[in-house]
């Protein structure tokens, strides 16, 4: 099974998110040219199980197929893939192409044989951009999951949390009036004990990986002209919660301690926490592999289930010119992957 091929020809068409379309078309190929069976496409989205009964639990393998645009700087052609020093170059190679090929591969290993779960492989679009065409709706044809791996480059060590992100509309009013005059209500000093709430809060759970809630005060805008006071001022808040609250549980501890109306754009994209005690973490450490907190955004932080980011590759290397991934990294990804899951008995 030549997935080092398959990675080659991935990277020569164009895979932007939203424009995945031909990118998904070669791999559904792929996959049934080269005996995969019961290879489901919903969107660009695929996915395939192994043969288990359906009351064992189920183990998701995901990595996505879009791309981010080709950044400024290259020196290559981007879509080009050429393979120098053991390194195989071209956008998508690193993020995420060198994650789908090892799970890929993985998932050929682990399903080959008996497993006290159910496997499911699946390689989903518009991760790069959060899009609903992505992996939110390839969770509603999944059905239920008990446990996920997230394939993105961090080195094949273990990224137990994750950072989400809930960016709030805040607006304090007042009441207009003559600035001359010792009349209104300034809507810009109404929201001052809010925004040092904001400035000043720590929320009590602490993240051993990824530290306290993160709270900043990104824009402010109020008045119309310099001699009326303002009725109105209105704030956005960035929010990077840490794992240990859900955007939900932080939002109503939001509301509940300020004055200003919030208006949260989006509670999607959660924060994530894996216990040290899930077997997955044990078994990891087992094998010497190392944890730690991400402070990048992926496909965990739309699952609803436990999982476990952790991936061949740098992450440092994603989103910047002459994208590479070392092919023993792969390799060595397989590997890893495999030894984290055979065998492993996972809680329903």
């Amino acid at each position: 099974m030549d997935t080092i091929g398959l990675l080659a020809g991935l990277i020569r068409i164009p895979s932007i998110s939203r424009e995945e379309g031909d990118a998904c078309d070669y791999l559904e190929g792929w996959l049934k040219a080269n005996g995969f069976r019961d290879v489901h496409r919903t969107g660009n989205n695929l996915w395939m199980e192994s043969e288990a009964p359906s009351d064992k639990p189920v183990v998701l393998l995901n990595a996505h197929i879009d791309t981010v645009k080709p950044a400024g700087g290259y020196t290559r052609d981007p879509f080009c893939p050429s393979v120098e020093d053991g390194r195989l170059y071209g956008l998508g190679s690193n993020d995420d192409g060198g994650s789908l090929v090892a799970l890929l591969e993985a998932y050929s290993v682990l399903s080959s044989k008996p497993q006290p779960y159910r496997l499911v492989f699946s390689a989903s679009a518009e991760e790069e951009v959060c899009g609903k065409g992505g992996f939110d709706l390839l969770l509603q044809d999944l059905g239920k999951v008990d446990f996920g791996i997230i394939g993105e480059p961090t080195g094949m060590d273990m990224a137990v949390a994750e950072r989400g992100l809930m960016v709030l509309d805040c607006t304090s009013k007042g009441r207009s009036g003559h600035a001359a005059r010792e009349e209104g209500v300034n809507a810009i000093y109404e929201a001052l004990g809010d925004i040092e709430w904001f400035r000043t809060h720590r929320f009590g759970k602490v993240s051993d990986y990824l530290g306290p809630v993160k709270m900043s005060v990104t824009m402010i805008s109020a008045g119309s002209q310099h001699n009326v006071v303002p009725d109105e001022c209105r704030f956005v808040v960035d929010v990077r919660p840490n794992g240990m609250y859900s955007n939900v549980e932080l939002l109503s501890m939001i509301k509940e301690s300020v004055r200003c109306e919030v208006k949260e754009r989006s509670t999607r994209i959660g924060s994530s926490h894996l216990p040290m005690d899930h077997p997955v973490v044990v078994r990891g450490l087992s094998l010497g592999l190392r944890p730690f907190g991400s402070p990048t955004t992926s496909n965990q932080a739309l699952c609803p289930f436990p999982t476990l980011k952790i991936g061949p590759g740098d992450s440092s290397r994603s989103h910047g010119p002459d994208e590479f991934i070392k092919l023993d990294e792969i390799s060595m990804g397989v590997e890893t992957y495999v030894d984290l899951l055979d065998g492993l008995t996972i809680n329903p």
